[in-house]
């Protein structure tokens, strides 16, 4: 292959992510998560949505919500690289009205959804994987313990979620 062609290979790959700058990146909801306000029924959601820049050609970003019956807001679940690296746990648990953010650019997508008796009865399973996640303060891109790895785990640990990560969910493997 050329130089020439080298190079507006490497243009075209660069300019196709979908935002420059995570600052300026969307992190609005999407709308696809039950509204907690009108939804009163327990809720597990766990989603999928393309890694940031030029990773989100062949790599997810995934997370879990979850909203116990009558609750006013989602407890949201995610890895996230960047709190290593500023000396925070890698697994960061928040509250939001709005679990369905865009993940900076990146819109998100259902990848498993349970809602009633069912989520009422798993959210305690979850809860507890979830503080027995052995990796919540390491982060590595490949082979894993990442994003990924993390959702994968909790399915591990609470099967009856039935949870399917996609193949673009690298480092989902790690925790097998």
């Amino acid at each position: 292959m050329s130089r020439n062609a080298i190079v507006i290979l490497c243009i075209i790959f660069l300019s196709a992510c979908s935002n420059n700058s995570w600052r300026t990146a969307s992190r609005e909801p999407a709308g696809i998560a039950p509204n907690p306000a009108k939804h009163k029924d327990a809720v597990i959601e766990v989603y999928a949505a393309d890694a940031f820049s030029w990773r989100g050609w062949f790599a997810v970003h995934t997370w879990i919500a979850t909203k116990q019956q009558d609750a006013e807001d989602y407890t949201v679940y995610e890895v996230v690289g960047w709190r290593v690296k500023r000396g925070l746990p890698a697994l960061h648990e928040y509250h939001t009205t709005t679990p369905d953010r865009y993940w900076y650019g990146a819109k998100p997508e259902k990848i498993l959804s349970i809602q009633g008796d069912k989520a009422a009865t798993l959210i305690p399973k979850i809860s507890a994987a979830v503080s027995h996640y052995p990796w919540a303060n390491e982060y590595s891109v490949f082979p894993g313990p990442n994003s990924n790895t993390f959702p994968a785990w909790v399915g591990q640990q609470v099967p009856e979620l039935g949870l399917e990560m996609p193949f673009s969910a690298i480092g989902s493997g790690y925790a097998d």
